[in-house]
């Protein structure tokens, strides 16, 4: 009988943890950006615990009691024309998504701290059903089309647009469409009912994890010839050297985890014209985890839109993301249009 791995050993232990610790989670609430949460009683995690071990969108260990308001995600764009985004700072996780004309949005996730202003908001895409299901998220966008719209309730996302419930505004000293705004607290702390804490989004780990990757301190992740995000690896984390986030307010991830995507058609054009694509984020295809300025490549996995991502390692192995704060890019494979860069 073959032995187990340390790895193996170390992820039996953490689910031993979760599905028999309880513990609550530290969260945010009314009252300033750092008032803590009122204590709600225990909430169920998907998958049967009472209450997990980890926060779900970093992996990091906690204290004291579940955030009462459920994982919220923001849709924000992602052009020049968002300059500056605002809110990405407080993000536990950011998911970077193709849309129309070859530019991208942003699915930013909050739990632990809830901004009182992220945006500008952008509409909704069939993409984020992948997206925001395994975390049982509340969506926030400015719209979206009818057919994206119908998947939505299709697919039981709960989504909120402009004007539907609190916290929408439109900020004077921004142009239409990019001047819609939210307060992310004031929507979510609205949908108590949505409290749930989710199964742990990825499968996360340590950095012993990822020891004895190949050196890799700055990559291109290059959507279309019209959009590249640039990564470069200062020491700490990864600094994305061509953000439109307010200074200071920037999601600097201590993981990139590049993810190659089939893209299909969503079925419909936008009002300039534009094929409207769908990242098909479900299946399998090639990732690379980019982590402490080394770089491993795996295999990604997902049985269905709304089950956890899995990596396996070339040699089979189950490889876990180090915990921390991690961007995702849903990035197009080579045969349909992109292409990661080493630099």
């Amino acid at each position: 009988m073959r032995a187990a791995s340390p790895r193996a050993l170390r992820s039996g232990l953490l689910t031993a943890v979760v599905a028999t610790t309880v513990l609550a989670l530290a969260g945010c609430s009314a009252g300033g950006d750092d008032a803590p949460a009122a204590e709600p009683d225990s909430q169920p995690v998907e998958g049967g615990a009472e209450l997990a071990a980890l926060w779900p969108l970093t992996g990091e260990p906690v204290e004291g009691r579940t955030p009462d308001h459920p994982v919220t995600v923001v849709k924000i764009d992602n052009s020049a024309s968002s300059s500056p985004q605002v809110g990405l700072g407080k993000a536990d996780l950011v998911t970077e998504e193709l849309v129309e004309g070859g530019i991208t949005r942003l699915a930013t996730f909050f739990y632990q701290q809830l901004p009182t202003q992220a945006g500008p908001v952008r509409s909704m895409r069939a993409t984020d059903i992948g997206i925001v299901k395994p975390a049982h998220a509340l969506l926030l966008a400015s719209g979206g089309a009818p057919p994206t719209v119908r998947r939505m309730a299709d697919s039981l996302v709960e989504v909120r647009t402009e004007g539907e419930g609190p916290g929408w505004a439109r900020d004077g000293a921004r142009r239409a469409p990019y001047n819609l705004m939210v307060n992310v607290r004031r929507a979510a702390e609205a949908e108590k009912d949505l409290a749930k804490v989710p199964a742990s989004y990825l499968p996360w780990g340590s950095a012993d994890d990822v020891e004895g990757g190949r050196p890799a301190k700055a990559f291109d992740a290059v959507f279309s010839p019209a959009h590249t995000t640039s990564w470069r690896f200062d020491g700490t984390r990864y600094v994305n050297e061509n953000s439109y986030a307010a200074q200071g307010d920037r999601f600097n991830p201590d993981t990139v985890l590049v993810l190659r995507v089939q893209q299909g058609d969503a079925g419909y054009l936008d009002p300039a014209g534009y094929p409207v694509p769908e990242s098909i984020y479900e299946g399998e295809g090639n990732a690379v985890l980019f982590h402490g300025g080394t770089m491993v490549r795996a295999t990604w996995k997902k049985q269905t839109r709304q089950e956890p991502l899995q990596l396996v390692t070339a040699d089979g192995e189950e490889l876990s993301v180090p915990a921390g704060r991690t961007w995702i890019e849903l990035l197009p494979r080579d045969a349909d249009g992109g292409r990661l860069a080493l630099r």
